[in-house]
């Protein structure tokens, strides 16, 4: 899943590398890697509260907060 970066002034997109911790609202960080450039870019980690999805949408608050009780 690709998702773009809060307060970057580029807009790159980033890709999850794991969708379980991207969905899970106890973790507060996910694992990307940068799509810059043609050389695979190394893993890092990223706040989710950092990312949001392409067309400008948040990430649903389920995702985010372990205490949402939707």
């Amino acid at each position: 899943m690709f998702l773009k970066i809060r307060h970057d002034d580029d807009s790159s997109l980033v890709e999850v590398l794991d969708l379980k911790q991207l969905f899970d609202p106890f973790a507060t960080e996910v694992e990307v890697r940068m799509h810059a450039g043609e050389e695979l870019q190394d893993p890092q980690a990223l706040t989710k509260a950092s990312l949001f999805f392409p067309s400008g949408e948040e990430l649903p608050r389920c995702w985010l907060d372990p205490h949402y009780a939707g």
